[in-house]
């Protein structure tokens, strides 16, 4: 846990307030309470001397191991409406984490504009660290009450497409379920496969929540993916999409005027159902 009291005003600062100032908040933001819950702002050590900031949420009253959920933020980081999201799961019963994955290459929540973040933040994060880190919040969620044999993978946008490549990575995720995350795109030494490329080779199976009228992620995208997850392994041919024809980009942020709060309730209530489905 932070004892330094800076460090500990900077997590509260993160999931107390919303993503870049420049992006418009509305007014159907969503507050989850923290009745019932336990919740913290911790680091784990990694091993190349980096503090990992990650945000808990969990039911305070736990009966034996709790499922895991690892939670991927979007390009924004860990503001308030993934600590919200954060504890909508803890709620339904589960431990989640949210890691704050971005720090080394730069603080995401200091840039002034969306294309300024892509550039100088998130175009210089590797899948290797990504993935790594999401290995340690696992771990941690092992030694602190959660249970390793039911483990899911969730996260919106640029965590849509790390949940596609962590379910092919991570032996022991149960289920994944992706937020209109990328599914195609050029091979780079940061991001050496995009998820099309690890379609056939998952893990386990994976929801693919997504919006029709997403003009970054084109339809077209998801008919490739799910001709590769046809040609795939079990857990590719298991896994599902639902595509909301009338909804854009990032229709669940409650807090971004793209917010679709039918869209959004109905996905939430299949991710829960998915996750219950493949026993986590």
């Amino acid at each position: 846990m932070p004892t330094d009291e800076t460090t500990r005003r900077d997590f509260v600062a993160r999931t107390s307030s919303y993503a870049l100032a420049g992006l418009p908040i509305t007014a159907s933001a969503i507050n989850t309470p923290a009745t019932g819950l336990s919740t913290a702002e911790f680091t784990i050590a990694r091993p190349d001397g980096h503090a990992l900031p990650v945000y808990r949420a969990q039911p305070a009253q736990a009966k034996g191991k709790l499922p895991v959920v690892l939670l991927v933020s979007e390009i924004f980081g860990v503001h308030q409406h993934i600590a919200d999201v954060a504890r909508r799961f803890a709620q339904a019963g589960y431990l989640c984490l949210a890691p704050e994955l971005f720090e080394r290459q730069g603080d995401a929540h200091q840039q002034p504009d969306t294309q300024t973040l892509i550039r100088e933040v998130i175009s210089k994060v590797p899948d290797a660290q990504v993935l790594g880190d999401l290995d340690a919040c696992l771990d941690w969620a092992v030694a602190n009450g959660g249970d390793p044999r039911r483990v899911a993978v969730t996260g919106f946008c640029y965590g849509g497409r790390i949940t596609w490549l962590y379910a092919a990575h991570q032996p022991r995720v149960k289920a994944g379920v992706a937020w209109y995350g990328r599914l195609v795109g050029q091979p780079s030494p940061l991001q050496p496969a995009h998820p099309i490329e690890r379609a056939a080779s998952l893990l386990a199976p994976v929801l693919g929540l997504y919006g029709g009228q997403d003009t970054g992620i084109p339809v077209a995208s998801v008919a490739r993916m799910q001709e590769a997850l046809r040609a795939g392994n079990r857990a590719a041919q298991a896994s599902e999409f639902v595509l909301y024809r009338d909804a854009p980009h990032a229709f669940h942020a409650d807090y971004r005027p793209s917010y679709r709060a039918a869209d959004a309730q109905d996905a939430w209530a299949r991710c829960l159902a998915w996750f219950k489905r493949h026993g986590v």
